[in-house]
Formats: C-alpha cells, structure tokens, sequence
C-alpha cells in the first residue's frame, strides 16, 4: 500500500509546511519516526545543520506526538557520507515518513539515481511510508528536471535535465516546479517559476515530451497525493497548478482533484524497478531499533581516512583505523571502499 507524498512549493519551516507535516502523522497509533535527508544540501559545508533545523522544528510544531527525528547524513557519493552506505540508511527502515528538501536540484540527481538510499525510500513509499519533499528536492524527484542554479546564477542556456523520476515506474510522466509565484526580483525582474521566469520557464517546457505534465507550486502551498483514495488536495496559502498540453488548471488551497488529473496512474509492483543490492539490504537488514548506528564523529573520521590512504598517507590512516576502534567500530577495506563493522 503506496504511502501519501506531499510536494510543497516553499516553507517546509512555515505554518503551512507543519500542517502538511501533521496531515501525515496525525492518524498513526505510534510516535511517528522522520527521517530527514541531507542530501539535496550536502555540497553545502552547513548541510547537517540544514538538515537539523528541520528536524529542531518538527520536535517543536510535532510534540504532541512525541517524533523521534532521525537526521540520515547521506551527502556524496564514494565518501563515509555516502548515499550507498547502508550503516547511515538503517533509519529509513523504520521511518513514518521521509523528508528532502532545500538545496541543489541537479546535485541532489547526481548523488542519489541509482543509489541504494533512493532504492529504499522508493520501496518503503511504496510499502507504506509517507514521503515529503519542499522546494530543491520537488525538481530533483521530477521527470525532467530545470536546472534553477545553472540557468538563474551561473547563466547557461536554459535547458532540461534527467530528474530521479521518482513517478518512472508508475505511468505519471510528472515534473514539479516550487516556488511558483515567487516575487522576490519585484517589478524589475521576473523571478516567478522558481527563479527563472516566465520566459526562460516555457522556453524549457518547449523541450519536454509531450506528454509531460508540470505541476506548480506556489510558495508556502502544497499538493498531497493519496494513492488510496486516487486523489490530490492542496494545502497552504495559496494555490498549485497544473498543465499538460492541452490546458491548464489551478487548484486553490482547500480543493481536492482527482488523481487521474495527474495522469493515469499505475501502481508499480513493490520490488520494481529495485536493485538486487538493495533489495537484499532491505530483506537481511537488522532490526532498526537495534542495530548500531555510527555517530556523526566516527563518519568523519572515517571520511579523514579515505583521504589518508587516497593521498597515500598510511600512517595517518592507521592512526584514523585505531581511533575509529577506540570508538566501537571496525573499518574493513574493499574494493567499493571502506565499510564500518560495530566491535
């Protein structure tokens, strides 16, 4: 039984984003675990405390519900961080519901497809766990996906990339566009559909499919899909919009639509499209209220390692091995890197 997914334009941090955030939890017998990932941030230096703000306010706007927040620190591939290391993924066995947020559109793409953590927050959606993903992280699960910092900073031509297409398997050709009705440029400059404009904005929708199908959502506002109930309703201040090729409608806050107007969705089995890799995890993984987790300081740690040996320091690895151990944990060296064994 898939789980909700919510997509929200803006202000995961906001009044509307906390109602969307209870709308998910407040029918579960249990205190809801959440897990927040780090990785859409996770080329910024601050990414953790990104990461921690939202879970600092989802303590508070949640405590009625007693969450146990989980932050899960998968920042950059072939790192300690790494979205393939299974020792930091083990929350998500066990998560309610599984957030993603602000930051890179296209770094996000790059450090999750075809990843173990993407393989398991797809396979727990689809046996139950509700996901929500704010602002960066909408993009990045799309279809295609426009590249806001390239085109709005850096000033390349504007242009469609691949998204992790989190609806692939799924019939829904969907691509997601936060911030929506941004103003922030004021009279002088067009800074609506996330930045770019309205101009640059149909200029990338011309190199999509035909058949794609953007959603809009405005700031502060959000969309909740049940897959249960076959339908959509908008939440927030404002409203969200959809667009195929042959019209466009808008739903306010408060409204529900059907599902079907997303397209004609279809369930996917709950192992397609799954790696065996992670398939296997999620099968022979210990219980996630036992199993030993590494702190924050033994990933770094085991981070500093890799650089070590990378730079052919091996005194300097060997000094990093004893002090991991000293900590409880064992580094076994392979060829897919290093992986940590608790003593």
């Amino acid at each position: 039984m898939y789980g909700k997914i919510a997509f929200l334009g803006s202000g995961e941090t906001s009044l509307a984003g906390g109602r969307i955030f209870e709308s998910l939890i407040k029918d579960l017998n249990h205190p809801p675990r959440i897990a927040i990932m780090e990785t859409t941030a996770g080329f910024e230096l601050n990414s953790d405390l990104v990461a921690q703000k939202v879970g600092d306010y989802l303590k508070t706007r949640l405590q009625n519900y007693d969450p146990i927040i989980d932050i899960i620190p998968a920042r950059k591939k072939d790192t300690a961080f790494s979205p393939d290391n299974p020792d930091i993924l083990t929350p998500l066995l066990s998560a309610d519901l599984i957030f993603m947020g602000p930051g890179s559109p296209t770094y996000a793409v790059r450090q999750l497809k075809n990843t173990l953590a993407w393989d398991v927050i797809r396979y727990r959606n689809r046996s139950g766990a509700a996901l929500i993903f704010a602002s960066a992280a909408t993009i990045a699960v799309s279809e295609h996906v426009l590249p806001v910092y390239e085109i709005f900073k850096v000033g390349e031509d504007t242009h469609a990339k691949p998204g992790l297409d989190l609806f692939e398997d799924c019939c829904l050709p969907l691509s997601f566009i936060p911030h929506w009705n941004n103003t922030d440029g004021g009279a002088d400059v067009d800074t609506s559909r996330c930045f770019v404009g309205r101009e640059r904005f149909d200029l990338w929708r011309q190199q999509l499919p035909d058949d794609q199908i953007i959603v809009g959502l405005d700031e502060h506002t959000g969309i909740i899909l049940d897959f249960e109930t076959s339908s959509c309703s908008t939440s927030g201040v404002s409203s969200v919009t959809v667009i195929d090729k042959k019209k466009i409608e808008i739903y306010p806050a408060g409204e529900t639509f059907s599902l079907h107007d997303l397209g004609d969705f279809c369930p996917a089995e709950l192992e397609d499209g799954i790696s065996a890799k992670a398939l296997e995890f999620l099968r022979n993984a210990p219980d996630p209220e036992l199993a030993p987790v590494p702190s924050d300081e033994v990933l770094a740690l085991v981070e500093s390692r890799q650089k070590a040996r990378n730079s052919k320091d091996f005194a300097e690895s060997d000094r990093l091995r004893d002090q991991i151990a000293a900590l409880g944990w064992t580094v076994q060296d392979s060829p897919d890197g290093q992986e940590l064994v608790k003593n």
